[in-house]
């Protein structure tokens, strides 16, 4: 079942984006932080998260 929607899937998507670039601008351990970007891209192009799914919210209209 879709819980991820509207603004707060393109918000997931951009932020995943650029903390993807961080990835390749970072030195060192500090690219590690560029991973975060993983779950952010997952959860935006599925439209599921399990975080939403386990607090009950549900950003996306259709049902």
């Amino acid at each position: 079942m879709k819980n991820v929607g509207g603004a707060d899937r393109v918000t997931r998507i951009v932020f995943g984006i650029a903390f993807l670039t961080l990835f390749y601008f970072l030195p060192g351990y500090w690219k590690l932080f560029g991973l975060v970007a993983i779950p952010l891209l997952f959860t935006g192009l599925t439209q599921r998260c399990a975080i939403n799914k386990m607090l009950g919210r549900n950003t996306c209209s259709i049902r």
